[in-house]
């Protein structure tokens, strides 16, 4: 099970997220979130990355100056997009892209995988008016796909202690949590860190329709 740790806001958290075993980190460039970092901060988070470690740079409704900068600043391994962007504004970077899909209800998804039909991953995070990830709410992991033309990707609410129980019940190829593991809004704790990974790392995919 890949797992993300995304709203890093700190080096010594990029660091513990990298020694415990996250497969990436997430870093926001949204000013409306409280874990969004500038570039000279997001530059002070990666001289304590290790380097195997997937960075992915995460916007919402962004400029295309504003992507270009981070990327001639950074080295950004993945993009991620949680607004209203279009297919082509996200494939325009020369970077793999993740699109996030809000989930409130079960509905068909198809039509956002043929849009998007570009994208590396789609990541499925809880659906709040006004807000873009990051609130700690999750949705009813039964109506995430089980099925998806690329790799599916797990969001919103998770927790060390109910991790396990996600997997299982959605089959996501990958797990992205964020407040899930805070202390408080960009301050990650090292125990819920060490736990989420633990437990994502061992977790058993145990819906039939998963295999």
């Amino acid at each position: 099970m890949q797992v993300k740790i995304c709203g890093i806001t700190r080096p010594e958290d990029a660091y513990l997220a990298s020694s415990l075993g996250a497969d990436a980190i997430g870093l926001i460039f949204y000013s409306g979130s409280p874990r969004h970092v500038s570039i000279a901060m997001a530059k002070d988070v990666l001289s304590a990355t290790g380097p195997y470690i997937n960075v992915n740079a995460l916007f919402v409704n962004a400029a295309k100056s504003e992507v270009e900068s981070v990327l001639s600043a950074l080295p950004i391994s993945m993009l991620q997009f949680h607004g209203d962007e279009s297919a082509g504004f996200c494939e325009q970077f020369d970077r793999p892209y993740v699109k996030s899909i809000a989930v409130a209800s079960h509905r068909d998804f198809s039509p956002v995988y043929t849009q998007y039909s570009g994208a590396s991953a789609f990541l499925f995070d809880t659906a709040v008016k006004g807000a873009h990830g990051g609130t700690g709410i999750a949705f009813d992991w039964t109506i995430m796909p089980l099925r998806a033309p690329k790799p599916r990707i797990l969001a919103g609410g998770l927790t060390a202690d109910n991790i396990q129980k996600a997997i299982a019940t959605a089959c996501p190829d990958a797990v992205d949590v964020s407040s899930g593991v805070e202390a408080s809004p960009g301050v990650k704790d090292a125990h819920k860190l060490e736990q989420f990974i633990l437990r994502a790392k061992s977790a058993v995919k145990e819906n039939s329709a998963c295999r």
